[in-house]
């Protein structure tokens, strides 16, 4: 069921107009800028877009130029968390394991205490459906475990359940809106 749901997410996303894709990139930006103004951090995991997730790379310079830490997911290993190394835009990547962007080595590993994840689909119980690899899942496991934040179009919200390893977001942002509403209590 949950393979089937991804694949029909992931047309739904993919067929997005370029004009539509830009107008809800420029909105969840927006959106994400105002959420981190409510929610300071010492270092936001941001992530590289692939296969049409939302890009918000343009928030991400601006947080930097405005002293944001921010670092990028790497794959470490197969069945284990993600690493984040730190990372600034304009800095030079190089192709990871599946051929996502990642620092240019040597990389310096950081500890997020706020994670950006994208989500294929996302529930109202802020449940996410990612690609099926389990990284995020993974990660989102360990102890101290960092405020997690959905990043998805509106269009792939979706009902499903959960599985018993599934680990709610703390909140999902879209173009439209944040799911709960002013969902934590300000830094």
């Amino acid at each position: 069921m949950k393979q089937d749901l991804r694949r029909v997410l992931l047309t739904q996303r993919q067929d997005l107009t370029p004009v539509q894709r830009a107008r809800h990139d420029a909105a969840l930006g927006r959106r994400l800028l105002a959420w981190c103004a409510q929610h300071p951090s010492a270092c936001l995991g941001v992530y590289w877009p692939i296969r049409g997730e939302p890009d918000l790379r343009e928030a991400y310079a601006e947080l930097a130029r405005g002293g944001q830490d921010l670092a990028l997911p790497v794959v470490v290993g197969r069945d284990v968390p993600l690493a984040f190394a730190a990372w600034a835009p304009g800095e030079p990547l190089e192709q990871g394991a599946m051929k996502v962007p990642v620092p240019q080595a040597p990389q310096r590993f950081v500890t997020p205490d706020v994670l950006l994840i994208p989500c294929v689909g996302f529930n109202k119980a802020r449940l996410r459906l990612g690609y099926g690899g389990g990284f995020y899942d993974r990660t989102l496991a360990c102890a101290p475990r960092p405020l997690a934040v959905g990043v998805a179009y509106q269009c792939t919200l979706a009902e499903f359940e959960g599985d018993a390893h599934d680990i709610a977001l703390d909140a999902v942002l879209t173009e439209e809106n944040e799911y709960p509403p002013e969902s934590l209590p300000a830094g």
